[in-house]
């Protein structure tokens, strides 16, 4: 969902010809760069948009509207071509995918069973009722891209709807980006991940998303002097928002990198779970594929990673620095860019590297949190906010860290044996990713990173930390 109407964070649209390619670790660590649409995995099987017209594909003749409808957003875009599988049929569907170009091999990832879709697919006149004719008295959030409306539905259900604006593109851009956010939010089904209601593409494009309650993160922690966000709170909060991107990135049927992780964009649910909504700017990323490359630059102020910003490269780690800073803001209370323009990142930096406690907690806390929670927090946000993405954790690292499952067994070793085991492991997850069956294989360059100080000082604190 879009950010809350008094908390948006000032947006960020790098002006470039607009074009996405894929880069991926050959052999011998080289990497090769394609365009997107010519080589590495054909469009209709990457594309979320392609998928969206196989998921058409398969539905039954009595939903006969359901498919007419996203068919005719679908044709109106000329760039996507006839599916030649379909993914939801509602039965059991050997699935095969065939890589065609570099990745000539083909993947067989097994038997898998996929729901018939159960989104409703709504009338305009049923929105407009639901939302008081769009009222402002019914908009919780805008953004660059959006507005989101609270509305009530016949049967009494409470919903948020999403209404596409981005009147700066074109009808078949338009259409393109919805159907790629459908294409992903359709897809995941995490209990930190917004959940999808319906859509509607009657006089508009819409899409109808489950309304919680309690708002956004940005809301709770910046909407007023008097935060209500205890730190149990916030430090349940990291973590769901941790678990729901290590499910985009590890466990969703397809590797997904959200690319605008903000505290605007994280809901609390009444007993304070997390979700990730607004998968506006999110973007698939095939498996053997180490990042992609697009243009234009999107994403928030404060939030965007270095290699991102400087040289649109995505991937996981793009996700992983967006974390950190929101981490940040759950220690700190403070924005992720202050009204003075000032960064979090760098505001924080050496309060993180003097492991200054009582400097960087918030405040309002008056004192009342877990030190040993709020240390693995720390740490865990300035690893997080590494400038090299190498050396940045992948989620799974980072869930562990903040539930603090990693080194329960390292008071009974050595101090030798601590240090070597931290090495050893950190050595591991940095230079091979394994993201259940995914391995993203990093540049052989790289491994001067673990040799820095700055590296080798993390993996101090790292470890006096787990000793605690």
């Amino acid at each position: 969902m879009c950010a809350e109407c008094n908390n948006i964070p000032r947006k960020l649209k790098k002006k470039k010809n607009h074009h996405e390619t894929k880069t991926r670790a050959g052999k011998g660590g080289e990497v090769e760069t394609a365009s997107a649409v010519k080589q590495g995995e054909s469009e209709e099987e990457t594309s979320p948009r392609g998928v969206l017209e196989m998921l058409a594909s398969g539905i039954d003749i009595d939903d006969l509207q359901w498919k007419k409808k996203l068919c005719h957003v679908t044709m109106t875009s000329s760039a996507w071509k006839v599916p030649t599988i379909s993914l939801i049929g509602g039965g059991k569907i050997p699935l095969r995918r065939r890589m065609q170009g570099r990745r000539s091999n083909s993947e067989d990832i097994g038997d898998f069973i996929m729901p018939k879709p159960s989104w409703r697919n709504f009338t305009y006149e049923e929105l407009r009722h639901a939302t008081q004719d769009f009222s402002s008295d019914m908009l919780i959030g805008k953004g660059g891209h959006a507005e989101v409306y609270i509305g009530k539905l016949n049967d009494g259900q409470v919903v948020a709807v999403k209404k596409i604006m981005k009147e700066e593109k074109n009808d078949e851009e338009k259409n393109g980006d919805f159907l790629a956010e459908l294409g992903i939010i359709a897809h995941i089904d995490h209990p930190n991940t917004a959940k999808l209601i319906g859509f509607s593409t009657d006089q508009g494009l819409y899409l109808v998303l489950q309304y919680l309650s309690y708002g956004s993160l940005a809301t709770a922690l910046h909407g007023s002097e008097d935060c209500r966000l205890e730190w149990e709170t916030r430090y349940k909060l990291a973590i769901g928002v941790a678990k729901g991107l290590q499910y985009l990135h590890s466990n969703c049927h397809r590797r997904v990198i959200h690319r605008d992780i903000t505290a605007s964009n994280i809901l609390l649910s009444e007993d304070y779970e997390a979700q990730i909504s607004d998968f506006g700017l999110a973007k698939w990323l095939p498996e053997s594929w180490a990042h992609l490359v697009v243009s234009p630059i999107e994403g928030t102020f404060g939030y965007m990673a270095p290699e991102y910003f400087m040289h649109g490269l995505v991937n996981e780690k793009t996700d992983v620095f967006a974390f950190g800073v929101l981490l940040l803001e759950l220690i700190t209370g403070r924005r992720a860019v202050d009204s003075s323009s000032q960064s979090l990142v760098m505001w924080a930096k050496p309060h993180l590297e003097n492991n200054s406690v009582d400097e960087i907690a918030d405040p309002r806390l008056g004192g009342n949190y877990n030190v040993v929670e709020l240390k693995r927090a720390m740490f865990t946000a300035s690893t997080c906010i590494h400038h090299l993405p190498t050396l940045r954790p992948n989620m799974t690292r980072v869930v562990q860290l903040l539930k603090g499952d990693n080194g329960l067994d390292m008071k009974q070793k050595s101090m030798g044996e601590r240090v070597q085991k931290m090495r050893d492991e950190s050595m591991h997850d940095m230079k091979q990713k394994s993201m259940g069956e995914r391995i993203l294989h990093i540049d052989a360059c790289d491994e001067e990173d673990y040799e820095s100080p700055t590296y080798l000082t993390d993996l101090n604190r790292h470890m006096q930390l787990v000793m605690e």
